[in-house]
């Protein structure tokens, strides 16, 4: 008789397992002695499903590296925290936010450019640039992205930063966390806990910002008048800063993000990556001052790289599904190397073709216009293309024409035909419109619209930067039925702006009987 795992329980599946590892023990070992045997099943029944969490030290390392880091950090901070506060006059009758995401009324700022609802598309080529842009990069330099500009990176950075400030650096912090009790350690810890507080609140803060004009909110939030919301959207983004900068960080990087199992697919053998030179670092050791390095590589196996490493990795062992390529890890090597006598560069951003072309003892060379690459350039030229065309191109004026499904038509006491429809038009123009609206394509119809009388035409007057909704009917006389293909005709609504003369259509059709 079989047990269906799916239905056994814990003691029959753990009885099964126990089982099975047995006899693939002995199928593997079918001399050994029944000790070993069930050793090795003790061992399997105790290990552990869960790794608990290593704390990582990362030590201050100075280099151009870091330099890089500590300058695109104060540049992303800075731009996310001062961008809300900019201000950007579009009129009298529009908000003067630079970007502002206006969820009440249905709009995105960006500087000069305006997206309505009905825009969407634009958003859709801005994430296609993005990811191409991305795929991109990653195939050319790795993952330059999570090592420099990752909002987890930047903050979870600042974050250290803070730590290191408060606690020192990566000794210090070692052996602050291994003291026992003391009232010296707990200041340090609970002044480091409160600044992280104070940072992720100003980082929830300043999100909301985008969403409300920033100075009357933040008005509002310091006098606690403001919406409900804010306060819960703040205190959201404030819990996660601190959880993720504070206390996950790698792990975040590790086992929540999915980038680090996607980018393998964008590496090839031209890809510049943090590699460690084993060509020229192994056999590695210790070393002493004034010894010869004949029959030796240059790692003194310091182990400076690992400590400088945010991650808790050893670039050492290859490239690896944690490394995020911040390059602290050359700034590191590059000191001690410098300190030794012998060249910077044992690790370095280099590829994996030119580490064979040199164990070959070729010339290394640079290979950025590669089949991946060129496609990759190609998309992105393209929908730029597509984009800054369409948004240079697009009028101040937008319609949507929605004909009455029920009834399809209606036949009227003299015999003609109605139809129904709303006009919806959009005034993109700070400024209040007047706007004309007439059909073509059925000579004999008549438009006219809800609660005016008939006329040749429908004239309207729309506010700035507004929407709206206009009923209209167009009547087909009973003599003019014959126009009707199969009891059907296009219809074409045209909308003039009467100050500009830009015109907008927008076909549909018209129903009759056939």
């Amino acid at each position: 008789m079989t047990t269906d795992a799916s239905t056994a329980g814990p003691e029959t599946a753990g009885a099964g397992l126990t089982s099975l590892i047995g006899e693939a023990e002995k199928l593997a070992n079918p001399h050994g002695h029944e000790g070993e045997t069930a050793t090795a099943v003790n061992s399997e029944k105790n290990r552990s499903l869960y790794a608990s969490r290593i704390k990582i030290y990362p030590k201050l390392v100075h280099g151009r590296y870091r330099l890089v880091k500590w300058i695109v950090m104060a540049i992303t901070l800075g731009i996310y925290y001062v961008t809300p506060w900019i201000r950007w006059d579009r009129g009298p009758f529009a908000p003067d936010q630079a970007v502002l995401l206006d969820f009440p009324h249905r709009r995105f700022y960006f500087f000069w450019i305006e997206i309505w609802p009905q825009e969407v598309y634009y958003l859709t080529g801005l994430l296609i640039l993005a990811s191409v842009l991305l795929f991109l990069v990653t195939s050319l330099a790795g993952r330059v992205w999570c090592g420099y500009t990752c909002p987890q990176t930047v903050w979870t950075d600042l974050f250290i930063y803070i730590e290191r400030l408060i606690e020192g650096d990566r000794s210090a912090r070692i052996r602050l966390d291994k003291s026992s009790f003391s009232l010296g350690k707990l200041f340090r810890k609970v002044s480091k806990h409160i600044v992280w507080l104070i940072v992720a609140i100003a980082t929830g803060g300043a999100w909301v910002f985008y969403f409300d004009d920033a100075p009357t909110l933040a008005a509002n939030l310091l006098t606690f008048s403001a919406d409900p919301v804010a306060y819960l959207f703040i205190a959201i983004f404030a819990a996660f800063t601190y959880v993720f900068g504070g206390l996950a960080r790698e792990q975040v990087c590790t086992y929540m993000c999915p980038w680090p199992r996607i980018q393998g697919a964008m590496f090839d053998d031209e890809s510049f990556l943090v590699t460690y030179k084993y060509d020229r670092g192994e056999p590695r050791g210790p070393h002493k001052k004034n010894t010869s390095w004949d029959g030796r590589g240059d790692c003194i196996d310091c182990g400076q790289c690992v400590a400088a490493c945010p991650m808790g990795i050893d670039i050492r062992d290859g490239m690896q599904l944690e490394c995020i390529q911040c390059a602290l890890c050359i700034d590191a090597c590059d000191d001690i190397m410098a300190k030794v006598g012998r060249p910077r560069g044992l690790i370095e951003y280099d590829t994996p073709a030119n580490m064979d072309r040199r164990i070959a003892g070729e010339k290394e060379r640079i290979h950025i216009f590669r089949p991946r690459t060129v496609i990759y350039m190609g998309v992105l030229i393209l929908v730029s293309a597509i984009m800054f065309f369409s948004l240079a191109t697009r009028g101040a004026t937008d319609l949507n024409v929605l004909r009455d499904r029920n009834p399809l038509f209606v036949q009227l006491s003299d015999g003609s035909i109605r139809n129904g429809y709303t006009v919806k038009i959009i005034n993109k123009v700070h400024e209040e419109q007047a706007f004309s609206i007439r059909i073509d394509g059925l000579p004999s119809a008549q438009l006219i619209q809800q609660g005016v009388s008939a006329g040749d035409s429908v004239r309207t007057a729309i506010a700035p930067d507004s929407l709206k909704d206009i009923k209209t009917f167009v009547i087909l006389p009973h003599d003019a039925l014959g126009s009707l293909d199969e009891g059907e005709a296009t219809l074409r609504f045209i909308v003039e702006n009467m100050s500009t003369g830009e015109t907008v259509s927008n076909e549909t059709s018209f129903r009759g009987p056939r």
